[in-house]
């Protein structure tokens, strides 16, 4: 993970997205609550937001920090106050996260996971032999509780994660392709490798 500055809410979205949802929760008398009743599915009128989501942040998963590709990266919207326990902001853009599908799936309805909106820089730090990544040692206890249980949680570590970071360091270090490519393509990693002092010179 890496901080990630909020987008200005698209001019379209109350329309599209925010008024139709509120009037739906109205409509089926869940307005004002502070939680959804057990099971309850509320209208998925956020994925009509999908695309400007994805452009305002450049296909960059929140989580993961890695690009959703088209046709072949599963995107989706996620909720950072989870919408069964915060329905009055299920509609609202700022609560939006954009996310692959299978960190959206680990976050759940968790609220242990560290927001990218308010992350302080350099929270994480890549290991480049291994693709691995440790919360950083010069964090504070608390500070530091709270980036191993967003780990733990969205299972930033395990394998299949430090080989889609490892992929491309090694293609970037092999200079097959350059850091501007690696910076649209993994922020956190050109962050990473540019801290570490592995940047090339252009």
């Amino acid at each position: 993970m890496i901080p990630v500055s909020p987008a200005d809410e698209p001019g379209n979205f109350d329309a599209k997205v925010r008024q139709p949802g509120l009037n739906w929760l109205a409509g089926k008398g869940l307005a004002g609550l502070a939680a959804l009743p057990p099971k309850t599915k509320i209208r998925a009128y956020w994925t009509e937001c999908l695309p400007e989501l994805l452009s305002a942040y450049d296909r960059i998963c929140a989580y993961a920090s890695l690009k959703i590709h088209p046709v072949t990266g599963a995107h989706s919207v996620e909720h950072f106050a989870p919408k069964s326990r915060a329905p009055n902001v299920a509609y609202e853009w700022n609560n939006y996260r954009l996310a692959c599908a299978k960190l959206n799936a680990r976050k759940n309805n968790f609220t242990d996971v560290l927001d990218p909106f308010l992350l302080q820089s350099g929270t994480f730090e890549l290991g480049v032999l291994d693709g691995s990544i440790s919360p950083s040692k010069s964090l504070t206890a608390p500070n530091l509780a709270l980036a191993q249980a967003t780990m733990d949680r969205l299972n930033l570590d395990d394998q299949e994660m430090r080989a889609a970071r490892l992929y491309y360091i090694d293609q970037y270090l092999q200079g097959r392709f350059d850091s501007d490519f690696l910076r649209e393509e993994s922020p956190f990693i050109w962050f990473e490798l540019q801290r570490q002092g592995l940047l090339k010179s252009s």
